[in-house]
């Protein structure tokens, strides 16, 4: 039993260190290590041309979302978390929780906007506001209201940004001064 044990185990190694992957790899070591020496290395057995190497990348590398929070209070010390977004290359979507809008119904709040503010209005109303971090398309923006946790309307905003590829890094640049919230 052993025996034979030992005999699989020694035949599967033997295979395994010469199959073409391993055979391959060291070949490539082999060619790196000659290389160290020289100021060059062989990759002709990746196929890459030099006209390869200088394309230009497509935009779909770069398409990567980042995401965050930031407060929708005017107070310095308070962060109330209250601004969930997700930028995308050319779009921002954004769920708005506002504390002070606590008991107001969905179906009573609007949402305004031009290329860089967004004015939040209860009953016609404006009752919160804030400057933008860049530059959006007032015609894109979609908006919608719901019920949220705790009697806080849930506000979900999204708009398509006017310069292609800019990064904002958050959706609020500052609260509006006239947010009587």
């Amino acid at each position: 039993m052993r025996s034979s044990l030992f005999a699989t185990a020694s035949a599967a190694f033997a295979f395994d260190a010469f199959s073409p992957v391993h055979v391959r790899s060291v070949m490539s070591h082999r060619k790196i290590t000659s290389a160290s020496n020289g100021n060059s290395i062989d990759v002709s057995d990746l196929g890459l041309t030099m006209e390869d190497l200088n394309a230009p990348l497509p935009n779909e590398m770069f398409a990567i979302t980042s995401s965050g929070r930031e407060s929708t209070s005017r107070i310095p010390g308070v962060n109330d978390n209250g601004c969930i977004w997700e930028e995308g290359l050319d779009t921002m979507d954004v769920t708005l929780s506002i504390p002070g809008l606590r008991g107001q119904p969905p179906a009573a709040l609007s949402l305004d906007t031009t290329k860089n503010t967004a004015t939040i209005t209860a009953f016609g109303m404006a009752v919160w506001s804030c400057i933008l971090r860049g530059n959006c398309d007032p015609k894109s923006v979609s908006f919608s209201a719901t019920d949220g946790y705790d009697m806080t309307p849930l506000i979900k905003i999204s708009m398509k940004k006017l310069e292609k590829n800019a990064r904002w890094g958050g959706f609020i640049a500052q609260v509006g001064e006239d947010s009587i919230l």
